[in-house]
């Protein structure tokens, strides 16, 4: 009697648990469009936006500096310069390296090459304006 018993309630939580189941897999169905799972952001597209921010950073650090000091810099604001452009480009690649990644959101790395391609543009006009 014990053992019909027993048998009678584990059967009766194995329910429970798949009725538990397909409410939570019902429920997370609802959540997302037409039942498809959500899409992530591509990590690449992350870390080019992020290089993209940090270039940015740098590239008004180094303007208002040399602005303050009313072009008086040393060879420091130079390097750092130089940082920036690889900062960028790298953020470039790494936006273009993360349109390969599949099922994710491109979003991020569309950003991060357009604003990396920016701060190149702008670097670069600057050292050309500079030259003449």
């Amino acid at each position: 009697m014990a053992i019909r018993n027993l048998k009678i309630v584990t059967e009766d939580l194995r329910r429970k648990r798949e009725k538990k189941l397909r409410e939570k897999e019902r429920k997370n169905r609802r959540i997302h469009k037409f039942g498809q799972m959500e899409l992530k952001h591509a990590k690449r597209g992350k870390l080019s936006c992020y290089m993209a921010f940090c270039s940015a950073f740098l590239m008004m650090l180094i303007f208002s500096v040399s602005y303050i000091s009313r072009g008086n810099v040393n060879i420091g604001i130079g390097f750092v310069g130089v940082i920036v452009l690889i900062l960028s480009a790298m953020g470039m690649r790494w936006g273009y390296e993360g349109l390969k990644e599949r099922n994710k959101k491109y979003i991020t790395c569309k950003i991060g090459m357009g604003c990396n391609g920016l701060i190149l543009l702008v670097f670069i006009m600057t050292f050309v304006r500079g030259l003449f």
